[in-house]
């Protein structure tokens, strides 16, 4: 049975931030410490997207989060800002769940396309992404906010590692 998703709350902030630094602990594993140690959003930024009405949690039968995705609007498209799940509740679909749950909307407001930004050879970036119906996107192909996002993420360092744009057609 699925997870329920909902809206993000004002006291579901904090427990976005420890969502993100659990699921984070897996690059560890691969050899990207970096990504593993890095900070979540900070509490502000997170407002910002459940204020804007584009931040969603999956929730167990507590109404406890355990997975999370916050979205915007770029280059006409709903984009993938971030989707993490904890890792004790991976492997159930539930980040699937809202991928899907965000091409939903996405397609009643009659959006074309959701995009994301991700890890190419991380099994569950890239690869992952694709089995839900996600497909690169050629650099020369970017719209300028999807490029905007690409040079803040070089800024950030990111392209150390092998990194490309999304996109899942509605």
């Amino acid at each position: 049975m699925p997870m329920p998703i909902r809206a993000v709350s004002s006291e579901d902030l904090p427990l976005l931030q420890d969502i993100e630094r659990a699921a984070g602990r897996c690059f560890r594993d691969i050899g990207m410490p970096e990504i593993a140690d890095d900070e979540p959003l900070p509490i502000t930024e997170l407002a910002r997207y459940q204020h804007a009405g584009m931040a969603w949690v999956a929730v167990d039968r507590a109404d406890t989060p355990v997975a999370y995705l916050i979205a915007e609007h770029i280059d006409g498209n709903f984009h993938v800002e971030q989707v993490s799940v904890r890792p004790e509740s991976a492997r159930q679909r539930i980040g699937r769940s809202l991928l899907d749950h965000l091409a939903r909307r996405a397609e009643a407001e009659g959006i074309p396309a959701l995009t994301l930004t991700t890890f190419k050879d991380v099994p569950w970036n890239a690869p992952y992404y694709a089995r839900c119906g996600f497909q690169p996107v050629a650099e020369h192909a970017l719209g300028p906010g999807l490029r905007t996002v690409r040079e803040r993420e070089a800024a950030h360092g990111l392209d150390r590692w092998p990194r490309l744009a999304m996109c899942r057609p509605l």
